[in-house]
């Protein structure tokens, strides 16, 4: 959506005229196709960087639009989050030495945007989603004060109707609310852009479409998510549920969601692709458009097409298609959204050049894919990929191959050959498939991350875990080594090095009783677990009582008449509670001054955590050591 300004459809002359434009820019892009009036014959690549903002302690920063200001550089522009900016890089012709050109543009702007960063106490990250990204990130302080951000969550919030659902399950399971569409920038990517022939644009576009599984399967970054393993490539499931704007019902009904990865094989023109977009999503922005498309096309001009291209920025396709006019020319081209940032720039590179060898390498044998391929089979690739990375095994062309083997028997043949057909160096073609090929046989940066993730979690916290896990991804990027080369993470990483919030402390897996609950229940659990503090809940699940070892000792003191006796008749009612943002010298402070053992943590009136004395010790400990 660029740095337009929008409005809520909320407006209905605005609205009413807005869908006038957009009916005829539809027209618009026909005549133009009818008359062959974009470019064709030549192929140019283009790409935009997302990136992390981090602090010293390797946790989120939130100075992106002061950083921004600094740059003052028109590649640079916000995202949806203050810890996080986007890169723009200039398109290119396809050929000879572009990628490596590429390369050198994207080195020298993510070297410009870390010392800006630098300036204001931030460092520069390149990953699918930060791994310490906490649940206080995603509150709408956190937001970007655009009025497009605003009116975007605005108008998200009303078409759902309610707040927004996140369930995502791998080996641990994610399952919370949140009241704005925030958690989808937790999500970071490198998009790739690829100008394709209006007359091919169908027959390119379902190519990509299944080659999307496998080049996913190799090119996982993101298997974390405020602390649970989830998805090798969380980002797919996360960036649909954040920002979902069906609402369930009792009647059993087909939605499609506004990030999606399509339901059939596309058949006809790219104008027919925005005319199945337009019957399926209602319109959510709008702005006021100044310019007629039909006028600008019958007086010789490119024409922007600006309410289409505001409406289709609303619809998050993993393989977007796209138009774009300059003064002198329009273009079509395929936006490829799935591939996340990092590891390294190097990694990133290899990931661009397989896609654009695949996407040129295409054989005959493979040029009606829609005729080989059941679609359920594609996108069924595409979400085991997502799934499992790597270890997925791919329905392809009626066979069951792993993703291993079909890269590197079948799909980088077929690179080698499509970057040597678009007039690629070899060298450059060698330099950048042989990291496919090395980390197809090794590891992914999801595989990456989960191994070590478990490795640290074993010996310490997880919030310790997921600091440790940052840091060596930042140390490893700025030693350039491609992912298949990063070493494991040290057996003891320094704990609670960057602590200073009770949040970072706590653990989220809390043993709980209800207040209705048989006493005698809550007692054994205390000595089953070996816990001495049991949070109490009542039916609405909110924090009503605490008990702890004491009450233990005194209901087996008397246990003859405690036989039908609850948890509400022995539990202390009076609790004294904290939030996960307290400071953790505050909370040290409020546990002396009540001369208590513990601290339930609460957040939007549920519990959430516990920290106790035991904590505060490792915390004191760890802090002297």
């Amino acid at each position: 959506m660029g740095n337009q300004v929008v409005s809520s459809a909320l407006n209905q002359s605005i609205r009413t005229e807005f869908i006038r434009h957009l009916l005829n820019d539809v027209k618009c892009l026909e005549l133009m196709l009818e008359r062959k009036l974009i470019e064709s014959g030549i192929h140019r690549i283009g790409a935009e960087q997302e990136i992390s903002l981090i602090t010293e302690n390797y946790r989120p920063q939130n100075n992106a639009d002061e950083i921004l200001k600094d740059l003052n550089d028109p590649h640079f522009t916000n995202e949806l989050a203050l810890y996080n900016l986007e890169i723009n890089l200039d398109p290119i012709e396809l050929k000879g030495s572009s990628l490596n050109e590429m390369e050198t543009n994207l080195r020298r702007l993510l070297n410009k945007a870390s010392a800006a960063a630098a300036r204001h106490d931030a460092y520069v990250l390149l990953t699918g989603i930060l791994p310490t990204v906490s649940k206080t990130e995603l509150s709408l302080e956190y937001m970007t004060p655009k009025p497009r951000y605003r009116a975007l969550n605005e108008m998200m919030k009303g078409a759902r109707g309610s707040d927004f659902s996140l369930h995502i399950k791998g080996v641990d399971e994610l399952f919370m609310k949140h009241d704005s569409v925030l958690t989808e920038a937790c999500n970071t990517s490198f998009q790739l852009h690829l100008q394709v022939d209006p007359e091919n644009f169908v027959s390119e576009y379902n190519w990509a479409q299944a080659i999307s599984g496998p080049v996913l399967g190799v090119c996982t970054n993101s298997p974390l998510l405020l602390g649970r393993e989830l998805w090798n490539e969380t980002r797919i499931a996360l960036f649909q549920q954040s920002i979902d704007t069906r609402r369930s019902s009792y009647a059993v009904k087909d939605q499609i969601s506004r990030v999606s990865f399509g339901e059939t094989w596309e058949e006809g023109t790219i104008a027919d692709i925005y005319k199945n977009e337009i019957a399926q999503h209602k319109v959510l922005l709008c702005r006021e458009i100044e310019s007629d498309s039909l006028k600008e096309l019958a007086e010789g001009k490119y024409p922007r097409l600006e309410a289409l291209s505001v409406h289709n920025g609303t619809i998050y396709r993993w393989n977007r298609p796209c138009y774009g006019a300059t003064k002198n020319s329009a273009h079509v081209r395929i936006e490829n959204r799935y591939i996340p940032a990092g590891p390294t720039i190097i990694d990133q590179m290899a990931n661009f050049a397989f896609w654009v060898g695949l996407m040129k390498g295409r054989t005959i044998a493979h040029s009606e894919v829609q005729n080989q391929m059941d679609f359920e089979d594609v996108k069924s690739n595409f979400i085991k990929a997502a799934r499992y990375g790597k270890g997925s095994v791919m329905n392809w062309r009626g066979r069951q191959v792993s993703v291993r083997d079909l890269v590197t028997r079948e799909l980088l043949p077929m690179a080698y050959d499509g970057l040597e057909n678009a007039g690629i160096n070899k060298s450059t073609a060698e330099r950048l498939l042989s990291i496919i090929d090395a980390r197809a046989v090794g590891q992914t940066g999801a595989q990456w991350s989960i191994r070590n993730y478990r490795k640290l979690k074993r010996t310490t916290r997880k919030d310790d875990a997921l600091l440790a896990l940052t840091k060596y991804m930042y140390k490893n990027q700025t030693e350039d080594k491609p992912i298949h080369e990063w070493p494991e993470i040290p057996d003891h990483p320094p704990t609670h090095e960057h602590a200073s919030r009770v949040g970072h402390i706590m653990s989220t897996r809390v043993f709980t009783v209800q207040e209705d609950d048989l006493a005698e229940l809550a007692t054994q659990i205390i000595q089953w677990k070996n816990i001495h503090h049991v949070p109490v809940e009542n039916q609405k699940g909110e924090l009503c009582g605490i008990l702890t070892w004491t009450h233990m000792q005194r209901f087996d003191k008397e246990a003859e008449g405690n036989k039908n006796k609850t948890v509400r008749d022995i539990m202390e009612s009076k609790v004294i509670s904290a939030d996960p943002e307290m400071l953790i010298k505050e909370a040290i402070s409020l546990m002396k001054k009540h001369e208590i053992g513990c601290l339930p943590i609460i957040h939007h009136d549920h519990l959430v955590s516990i920290v106790t004395i035991k904590d505060i010790k490792q915390y004191d400990e760890d802090q002297s050591a």
